[in-house]
């Protein structure tokens, strides 16, 4: 059937039955990316298969790893600088539409991952099949990129397993396993990873119509009237999480699909025209570099050998101990100290929560379990490739550990701390190792937060650093390499956001309104509320050691509330009442009238920091900067990142709004040094999108 036709990132085979089985296995990759080259190929494959009308096909991927992780987001980046998104999002429409056309049988056979674009495939073909196990997932995440589903996503999903359930599909991303697939009909059957393409063979020759109850509810739900009256709804329930003007793409979704009618061309059209203008904005196009930043920090451990198997941690408090979790649910052998079991015994048990949320199997919880073992005594100190220190924020204390940790060592055994703002030249005093000595700085909680920063000193063998980046891409951080000064990266940048907020609280500025202004600039959660989720204990410990450093002071009336025990949520009250976990916010008087420039007090004083930060060299460069506040606090994705936001604004005009900000409430304010650097000199335009 193919002959005379050579194709590079495609497989044909046609078998005696006639039934045709293409295998995706893109060249020059371990991963199948949909790129231009791969959608050209199968724009032939197809147009051949339509002349020739097998029996059937199958399309299935021949990389281990998995289907497809979805369209070359590096080949988007380039079609939106050229402002050909519309016409490369039409070509792949146009082959997707000539796949589902076939007047064959098709089946999709799916392993492993299977997102973006490549589900947009599988949904071309009349069934699908996937492997029954954990690996299976599959998802639409383009609203993650800014953008939305661009190759029929929009235009098929709702159709197959009504809108009800595929719009919330699509508006977050979430991926399916392959049970939840089967449940919602995404795909129509199951079988082991042996037996997947002999079941396609089979489906290929006796296809199955889909219940009709499924139909009849893909029908209803997609009706005029019903998505009229289902569109609002759908709004109102998005706008509640997220703010238009920051995240266009899910309420542009939501209009393609109440826009679009019974005819696919039409909604095609919708979608295609949508993308493209989505793919225009800043949001996307700062979603997409964050993408690739996050490329580069998974990146930075890659090729290198951590050596490590077992870790030791001391210190079983909330940090330590999730630390511990953490590094066992990913496969290491892990041994937990602390004075008593007393103390060791709440971390195992937030462990094996853990293990029970995220295994689900009790086979895989009890392994994970086992991985983690209780050691009051200490004795896994000498047996550890890696022993982290967790222990409270005292520098005394922890020198004197580690003089009792570091004779027991083996020779390369690495010593890290988790110490959050104690600058590492002071407690690398004393060591006899201390090229083997770093700071592996978590952030609570431990399970849900990216970042880890690994923090250097003066006297660190950089073979050391790239094992400590392996490790952390081993059990799925991100790392950012940081200079050992006081609070680092993030919390150096956080805490004027934090102490400013809690001064102007202090003024009487009530706290749902800096909440309220916080979460309207984009940030995930208002400082107040931050302040008190942290620990305010925590913040007047960071601060007391950063505060002198930064020049700021600790806002009045913080050791009152913590000699009164109130110390935010874990004790019930701090800056708010807490209950069942969530802030009781106070009403707000409505004639009571925001100061016009509280947002800029409490987020230009992290710009401030930032641009200070990236000019004594805390971190590499501006790309790795913004990854680390992002990752690290959450500032506001779409924005970019700190540096971002400064190019974006205008660096002379907030350099100019910090004077007036200073004149007005001090000189806390002032301008730091760095901004004439000219890293800052590059346009937003220019810097949107680094290279993976």
């Amino acid at each position: 059937m193919f002959e005379g036709l050579r194709f590079n990132h495609w497989k044909a085979n046609e078998d005696d039955s006639g039934i045709v089985t293409l295998a995706l296995d893109r060249a020059g990759s371990s991963v199948n990316a949909i790129s231009g080259a791969v959608l050209d190929e199968l724009g032939q494959i197809v147009e051949r298969l339509a002349i020739e009308n097998p029996a059937g096909v199958i399309i299935h991927s021949a990389k281990p790893a998995g289907f497809a992780v979805g369209a070359d987001i590096t080949e988007f980046k380039d079609y939106a600088r050229r402002g050909t998104v519309l016409e490369n999002i039409e070509n792949g429409q146009r082959i997707y539409e000539a796949l589902a056309r076939l007047p064959c049988p098709t089946v999709a056979a799916v392993h492993g991952a299977c997102m973006g674009g490549g589900t947009e495939l599988i949904l071309a073909c009349r069934q699908r099949i996937a492997v029954d196990d954990e690996k299976t997932r599959i998802a639409l995440p383009e609203v993650q990129l800014g953008i939305h589903p661009g190759w029929g996503g929009t235009a098929r999903l709702p159709r197959l397993i009504g809108a009800t359930d595929a719009l919330p599909l699509m508006l977050t991303g979430k991926p399916l396993s392959a049970r939840r697939a089967l449940n919602l009909g995404v795909v129509d059957r199951l079988a082991s990873a042996d037996e997947l393409l002999a079941e396609a063979r089979h489906m290929v020759r006796r296809p199955s119509a889909r219940p009709l109850a499924r139909r009849a509810k893909a029908w209803a739900s997609n009706l005029w009237p019903v998505r009229q009256i289902l569109a609002p709804m759908v709004l109102k329930q998005t706008a509640a999480k997220v703010r238009k003007e920051h995240y266009p793409a899910p309420f542009a979704l939501i209009d393609v699909w109440k826009r679009g009618g019974p005819d696919i061309r039409q909604r095609l059209k919708l979608e295609a025209r949508s993308v493209a203008k989505l793919a225009e904005t800043p949001t996307a196009q700062n979603l997409i570099r964050i993408f690739f930043l996050s490329e580069r920090l998974k990146n930075q451990g890659a090729g290198v050998e951590h050596g490590i198997e077992h870790v030791h941690v001391v210190g079983a408090g909330v940090m330590g101990g999730d630390i511990a979790a953490w590094a066992a649910l990913k496969g290491f052998q892990v041994t937990l100290q602390d004075r008593e079991m007393k103390y060791v015994q709440p971390a195992l048990d937030r462990a094996r929560a853990l293990y029970e949320k995220k295994l689900k199997t009790p086979e895989k919880i009890a392994a994970a379990a086992q991985r983690l073992r209780a050691d009051v005594e200490g004795s896994g100190v000498a047996q550890a490739d890696l022993a982290i220190e967790a222990i409270y924020e005292n520098a005394d204390a922890k020198r004197a550990l580690y003089a009792t940790m570091e004779p027991q060592f083996q020779s390369d055994e690495i010593l890290a701390s988790n110490t959050s703002s104690i600058p590492l030249n002071e407690l690398r005093e004393g060591l006899t190792a201390p090229q083997r000595f770093l700071g592996l700085h978590f952030f609570n909680p431990v399970a849900q937060m990216p970042l880890v920063e690994v923090v250097r000193h003066d006297r660190l063998d950089p073979a050391i650093e790239k094992r400590a980046l392996a490790f952390c891409k081993a059990i799925g951080k991100l790392p950012v390499a940081v200079k050992g000064t006081p609070g680092f990266l993030v919390n150096r940048i956080l805490m004027p956001y934090l102490l400013e907020s809690m001064r102007m609280y202090a003024e009487g500025v009530p706290g749902p309104v800096l909440d309220r202004e916080a979460k309207k600039f984009g940030m995930p959660m208002g400082p107040i509320e931050l302040a008190d989720t942290v620990g305010l204990d925590v913040c007047a410990s960071v601060g007391k050691e950063l505060a002198p450093f930064l020049g700021l002071e600790l806002p009045p009336g913080l050791d009152d509330r913590l000699g009164a025990g109130k110390r935010g949520k874990k004790d019930g009250q701090g800056l708010y009442v807490w209950q069942d976990g969530k802030p009781q916010k106070p009403e707000v008087d409505p004639d009571y009238a925001t100061p016009p420039d509280l947002q800029e007090r409490m987020i230009l004083p992290m710009v401030n920091e930032a641009i200070a930060c990236l000019d004594e060299g805390v971190v590499d460069d501006a790309d790795l900067l913004d990854a680390g506040v992002i990752f690290g606090t959450g500032f506001a994705p779409f924005r970019g990142g700190p540096i971002q936001y400064a190019r974006s604004e205008g660096v002379d005009k907030l350099k100019q709004k910090l004077e007036q900000l200073a004149q007005r409430h001090g000189e806390r304010f002032m301008p730091k040094k760095g901004w004439d650097n000219p890293a800052l000199a590059v346009s937003a335009s220019a810097a949107l999108m680094p290279d993976a």
